[in-house]
């Protein structure tokens, strides 16, 4: 199948069960999903609906029991393990509920570790690291490690980890999860100007509709579906 010239994400007629002895469980059923070129996405939905799942085979984490997931313009579903590794490094941003740095490393070295898989020269690690450090607003807490920082501080560290090898798809599993109201809007602030002036492409699962108001379209998983909601201030 063929994309829309503006589409980076097509999920189609995706199914995803898991098996628990004899019993077939499903997750999603007949799933399908069109998220055009620099969409700041929200998936709302109850604790086990399916989000998570969602997320991880957009993300080519896992891969959809039936169906096909495409992003721009190559079939991830259809690619071996190997193969995928190679193009999450290079093609998808994570973003974390509860960050995921390494305590014994600086904020630069966080930000640079996914660099460290692409064979780029320290220079151009250098430069591409201070870039997104910059964007974030943490070019002054470079040697801080993730102890000497705010929650807010953490979480921006991991926006430019995600932001660093330059994906085209960003995802992010409750952002704003761990955080007090005034950080969670901060990072959210910087979710949206991400998605706005580097026009990334953003999937955001979220629990919190103060998030969800966010983003430019919310999607609600119910019994493995998706729901269209509108927006709302």
């Amino acid at each position: 199948m063929n994309q829309s010239s503006n589409s980076i994400v097509r999920v189609s007629h995706v199914h995803k069960y898991f098996r628990r002895g004899s019993e077939r469980v499903d997750v999603l059923q007949d799933l399908t999903l069109d998220v055009p070129e620099g969409e700041f996405l929200g998936l709302m939905g109850p604790s086990g609906s399916g989000k998570t799942t969602l997320l991880n085979l957009i993300a080519g984490i896992d891969s959809p029991s039936e169906g096909e997931v495409w992003i721009e313009n190559e079939k991830i579903s259809a690619m071996s393990e190997s193969r995928l590794a190679h193009w999450r490094t290079r093609h998808v941003g994570f973003i974390f509920q509860f960050y995921h740095l390494l305590p014994v490393l600086s904020a630069y070295e966080n930000v640079e570790l996914p660099l460290l898989l692409l064979g780029l020269s320290a220079a151009k690690r250098r430069e591409q690291v201070m870039n997104v450090l910059d964007l974030v607003g943490l070019s002054d807490r470079v040697r801080h490690r993730p102890g000497q920082l705010s929650g807010g501080q953490q979480q921006r560290v991991g926006i430019a980890r995600a932001l660093v090898t330059d994906p085209v798809l960003i995802v992010a599993d409750e952002p704003t999860g761990d955080l007090d109201a005034k950080s969670a809007e901060e990072i959210l602030d910087l979710l949206v100007e991400v998605a706005k002036s580097l026009k990334k492409t953003i999937l955001m699962v979220t629990h919190d509709p103060r998030a969800a108001r966010r983003a430019d379209r919310i999607l609600h998983l119910e019994k493995g579906q998706l729901v269209e909601q509108a927006v709302t201030a």
